[in-house]
């Protein structure tokens, strides 16, 4: 059941907006990844990069944590690394299970006896 009553809104310094948006803005640092490591979804830090580059979001640029972003881009290659090893684990799975069934006919076959011929 849903609750009711008023909902909690979370309420972004601009300072950690302006930070956010300059995460997102380094090269080979998806949205995603940042909008995930600072625990917001990623539409709000879609909107936050509109409104910066509307200019309703000003104000002096952060410095940015080089450690982050290279956290960032290093979970960006994990997680590529990752689907890649998914795909090559369900293609052996299915060649495994290929070369299983077809070993079973070939014993199912080589199990049925023929009758012998009442003409030699």
């Amino acid at each position: 059941m849903a609750k009711t009553g008023p909902r909690k809104l979370h309420s972004y310094t601009l300072e950690f907006k302006l930070k956010a948006v300059r995460m997102s803005d380094e090269p080979g640092v998806l949205i995603k990844d940042v909008a995930e490591s600072l625990c917001i979804h990623p539409f709000m830090l879609s909107r936050w990069r509109k409104e910066v580059r509307d200019g309703v979001l000003a104000g002096p640029v952060p410095e940015l944590d080089t450690e982050a972003v290279a956290e960032l881009k290093r979970l960006r290659d994990i997680e590529r690394q990752y689907k890649l090893l998914q795909q090559e684990h369900d293609l052996l799975k299915k060649a495994i299970r290929f070369v299983s069934d077809q070993k079973h006919k070939s014993l199912l076959l080589s199990k049925q006896t023929v009758k012998p011929s009442r003409f030699k």
